[in-house]
């Protein structure tokens, strides 16, 4: 398996550990100690704490959460993914109790990798869509 592929499965095992599985101890095992999240969710600290803490969160509130790749891309050191992430609300999020609704939200995330670990993460969860799914914000 050459590095390219390598840096995919990392990737890959990494997403599926934390928010599909639910392990927040991923983080301690594929994300580098000088991590950098460059687009922590909802304004979280930009770290591996913070990785930790959405993976928390969502894992709370949406108990079957889970993350469907759509597209997995490597080039050099960066692997891009493209994701559907869905769950039904089970547990309170930002502030709005259960509602047994399922939400289904795409999202794109770009990492950089180094020596097997991942060291930065670009991203966007269709945060509009979750405040939609949510209540807090109408659809136009």
């Amino acid at each position: 398996m050459d590095i390219i592929e390598q840096n995919k499965k990392t990737v890959s095992d990494f997403i599926e550990a934390l928010f599909t599985k639910g392990d927040l101890g991923a983080v301690d095992v594929w994300l580098a100690e000088d991590f950098v999240d460059h687009d922590p969710p909802f304004g979280g600290p930009a770290d591996r704490e913070g990785m930790r803490a959405a993976g928390a969160m969502f894992r709370a509130a949406f108990p079957d959460w889970h993350s469907d790749t759509g597209l997995l891309i490597g080039e050099g050191d960066l692997v891009v993914e493209q994701f559907t992430a869905s769950g039904t609300q089970r547990g309170e999020i930002l502030g709005v109790a259960p509602t047994g609704r399922t939400l289904s939200l795409p999202g794109i995330n770009i990492f950089r990798l180094r020596d097997g670990r991942i060291v930065e993460r670009w991203g966007r969860l269709d945060e509009l869509g979750l405040l939609r799914g949510l209540g807090l914000v109408r659809a136009p």
